[in-house]
């Protein structure tokens, strides 16, 4: 029996909301039972694991701190995918934006007061962009593949990391841990809440949203973006650059990057370590597919994976249950994702029908 796969035609804007919705419910029930497997009351362990802790404002509080990363690196990201520019690296890029933003934090000189942090900023952010330079250089100079090249450069990112915070950059006093110092107190974002870590980072992931819609709706940067990441040869026809589309779409995703890291090192780390994200640049991307690259579906894409790392450790004190569990729930979601979206604009096809 043969089968072959066509696109399905008239795909509603409905049922294309409806797949991350899909993917989202499926995971909950697989993750169910995942949870029956393991010996745990399936209703329970889930209340505990998503809705437990954003019941307390120590909950909520550190939710917001795990979505600003989240949210600031896939509205960056999403800038590229709309351009079909797929930048894996963002992970990395945080690397570098952090070692950036701790650089200045350590070694500037004194008496910068209320500059040290933009500087710190500006650091990170150009840290990001460069790192992410170097694949927008190969793809538009060599036409290597964008994928391979920032996925690569994540690995080398955390060798850095590893030598600087084990090598010239280790805090003497700090009994032979592999980190650096804490950074001064003017290079330290103040809580907005003295109980609490989050800090206005908040508001910069709000506006990160803000702008995202500015880009993707009213700007003609962006339709020049998604025209050429729908149709590159009618792009290419009425003189839109393929090479601009590279360059601005690696370059967003690696400022946005290395700003996430900025806060992460002036936020809630205070340092660099030798694992300075839980894998933040990775779920990202998670994020933006679940959003469809919409800056609302982010906003909400990144709280829900956030709530993945918050109820990871939830459930590992209250269950005993390894932390992992929140890659294996963020690896569902993804595997989901992909299937629903691939559902809903494809269909099977064998010699009797439709399947």
């Amino acid at each position: 029996m043969a089968l072959r796969i066509e696109p399905r035609r008239n795909v509603t804007t409905m049922t294309r909301l409806l797949a991350p919705v899909t993917a989202v419910v499926l995971t909950l029930l697989f993750g169910a039972s995942l949870f029956w497997a393991l010996g745990f009351e399936p209703l329970t362990t889930l209340y505990a694991f998503f809705i437990g802790p954003v019941t307390t404002l120590y909950g909520i509080s550190e939710l917001l701190v795990k979505a600003v990363p989240l949210i600031i690196i896939a509205c960056g990201l999403a800038v590229g995918f709309r351009a079909n520019i797929w930048n894996i690296g963002a992970e990395g890029q945080l690397i570098m934006g952090a070692i950036g933003a701790a650089g200045v934090g350590l070694f500037a000189p004194a008496g910068l007061g209320m500059l040290l942090l933009p500087l710190m900023f500006l650091a990170a952010m150009l840290a990001g962009m460069a790192w992410a330079g170097i694949a927008a250089l190969l793809r538009a100079r060599f036409s290597t593949n964008e994928i391979l090249v920032t996925l690569m450069l994540t690995y080398i990112a955390g060798f850095i990391l590893s030598w600087l915070v084990r090598g010239p950059w280790r805090d003497p006093m700090g009994f032979n841990f592999p980190q650096t110092a804490l950074m001064p107190a003017d290079g330290m974002l103040t809580p907005l809440d003295p109980r609490f870590r989050v800090t206005a980072s908040v508001f910069f992931a709000l506006l990160a949203v803000g702008l995202l819609w500015i880009f993707i709706a009213k700007s003609f940067a962006g339709y020049r973006l998604a025209v050429g990441g729908a149709a590159p040869r009618a792009a290419g026809y009425v003189g839109f650059s393929e090479k601009s589309a590279i360059w601005t779409g690696l370059l967003t995703g690696g400022a946005a990057a290395g700003i996430a890291g900025f806060y992460e090192v002036a936020g809630p780390l205070g340092q660099i370590s030798a694992v300075i994200s839980p894998g933040y640049g990775f779920t990202a991307i998670i994020v933006a597919f679940i959003g469809r690259l919409h800056p609302v579906g982010i906003l909400l894409g990144g709280l829900f994976l956030a709530l993945t790392y918050v109820g990871g450790e939830a459930v590992q004190v209250s269950y005993g249950i390894p932390a992992h569990i929140t890659r294996v729930f963020q690896g569902l979601l993804l595997f989901f994702l992909l299937a629903s979206e691939f559902f809903t604009s494809w269909r099977i096809i064998r010699s009797g029908g439709p399947v």
